[in-house]
């Protein structure tokens, strides 16, 4: 009886652990920066990016100024500590108090459809 208790207890813990919204920053690359992010509204959808693939909103991507396009970066919400990685294929954001901008998905994974505009760190993706 005690082996199943703590058994349930692993299994439990373990599984826990799977849900957790952030990576630890060990788990996460290099630091890239701190600032402002928003997300593409659903009018963009089936347009071209500045990297020349067709937006698509159920895709985890985005736009940065000057990150190079393919480059996989570690977005995470500083307010809930969600995290998600995205792909960036465009330019932008446009807004000068905006770091970058994430699609619909990825808004999503961040929650951030409510508030719009949140607080984001940036990292390289941990490979």
């Amino acid at each position: 009886m005690v082996w199943r208790s703590a058994t349930a207890a692993i299994v439990l813990f373990g599984a826990a652990g799977c849900y957790r919204s952030a990576r630890p920053e060990a788990e996460r690359g290099a630091f890239i920066s701190e600032g402002l992010a928003s997300y593409y509204g659903p009018e963009l959808e089936g347009h071209r990016t500045a990297s020349g693939e067709v937006f698509d909103p159920s895709k985890l991507t985005g736009a940065h100024r000057s990150i190079q396009f393919g480059t996989c970066v570690t977005v995470v919400n500083v307010q809930n500590r969600r995290s998600v990685d995205v792909r960036i294929n465009d330019r932008g954001p446009f807004s000068k108090n905006r770091i970058l901008d994430v699609s619909r998905a990825a808004a999503e994974k961040l929650g951030m459809i409510a508030a719009g505009v949140v607080t984001v760190r940036l990292y390289l993706c941990a490979r």
